[in-house]
């Protein structure tokens, strides 16, 4: 078990203490989950994500994918079966299932499709225009304005 000490953060860097509650949600949070059923994470573009589950067995109304609060939950739920099966060998997994994945600000789904027995989710980033890096222009201070003045005062006196 992993146990990380964020004090030395908190020594220098102001309002990074939700960062790092956030991690060690995170690392507790990864231990309780099971790993049922299987997925990728995928960097598709510089700013663009692909969540792949292998969800073999699960029709498309049978799952269900919910973002609240930068979180994303994917959700199997199988109904009982109704005719009881006798099988010699079960490797294929028909389990409800439930997966959490933590998104980062700005991050937001926006597609989700279902072929051959795997989910796609597709997230990106967008930051808002406002959190863009700007370009800042700079004027000339109201002081270095006077001494441009006077000196040109003198010069034609």
């Amino acid at each position: 078990m992993r146990n990380l000490d964020f004090s030395p953060l908190y020594r220098t860097a102001i309002g990074f203490d939700r960062m790092a509650n956030l991690l060690d949600a995170l690392t507790t949070s990864e231990q309780n989950q099971p790993a049922y059923p299987p997925y990728n994470i995928e960097l598709t573009g510089e700013d663009s994500y692909r969540i792949t589950m292998a969800v073999a067995g699960f029709e498309q109304s049978e799952l269900d994918i919910q973002v609240e609060q930068n979180r994303l939950a994917v959700s199997g739920k199988k109904p009982a079966e109704s005719e009881q099966r006798n099988f010699l060998h079960r490797g294929i997994a028909a389990r409800n299932f439930e997966r959490r994945f933590q998104l980062a600000d700005h991050v937001k789904v926006t597609d989700a499709s279902l072929a051959n027995g795997l989910l796609h989710i597709e997230l990106v980033r967008e930051i808002p225009e406002a959190m863009k890096p700007r370009k800042i222009a700079i004027s000339e201070s109201n002081l270095l304005q006077a001494d441009k003045a006077h000196k040109a005062d003198s010069e034609a006196a």
